[in-house]
């Protein structure tokens, strides 16, 4: 039996797939949480071999939660749910830990086969996806650029990501300047743009 912990916020698509999960005769749910910062109590209690978790979740993001599974519980496989196709996130997921991908137009049989897979130790990745990805090259952005784009990206001021992230405005502005000269645009907005529609932020 591999016992699975599902982590999606929204209550109506956590629920379908645990009824989709739980009809395999190999497969059992035993955790189901709505919210990111909920993932690694709730991992650590039920022990599951799979975690099914969406990438965008209140509280903590599911990447930020697969590099937590994999310090506390390494013998849990992650597999990242979600509707970015974005070769970005996908390296960004894989970095920090997860076993695998999935979309979530994805068939049924095929997510329960993906399951399977990683339980088995198996990596699960869409290949147009992982082809897109070794195209689309690595990040040129450094962690605190990611950071300051990310903030301006939601509509932050200078003076804002400076209080936030405890730097000066003119310190800010360097970071905005350099980010916008590697992704050759003009401002950073268009930078910020640019580096979540690549899956960078």
């Amino acid at each position: 039996m591999i016992p699975v912990l599902l982590a999606e916020d929204q209550a109506l698509l956590r629920q379908a797939l645990a009824e989709i999960l739980d009809r395999e005769d190999d497969i059992a749910v035993v955790a189901q949480v709505g919210r990111g910062d909920e993932v690694l109590a709730a991992a650590l209690r039920t022990r599951p071999e799979v975690a099914l978790i969406d990438i965008e979740l209140p509280g903590r993001d599911g990447i930020v939660c697969a590099a937590d599974l994999r310090e506390h519980l390494p013998s849990c496989r992650v597999l990242v749910l979600t509707v970015f196709n974005r070769p970005g996130y996908l390296k960004r997921a894989l970095e920090s830990g997860a076993q695998g991908y999935i979309l979530k137009d994805v068939a049924p049989r095929d997510l329960v086969r993906a399951i399977r897979d990683a339980a088995a130790g198996r990596r699960v990745v869409d290949p147009e996806l992982a082809t897109a990805a070794l195209y689309e090259g690595v990040s040129p952005l450094s962690p605190r650029e990611r950071e300051v784009l990310a903030l301006s990206h939601l509509g932050a001021s200078v003076e804002e990501i400076a209080r936030t992230l405890s730097l000066s405005r003119g310190t800010v502005r360097n970071h905005l300047s350099i980010a916008i000269q590697k992704l050759e645009v003009r401002t950073r907005f268009d930078a910020a743009r640019i580096a979540e529609e690549k899956g960078w932020l």
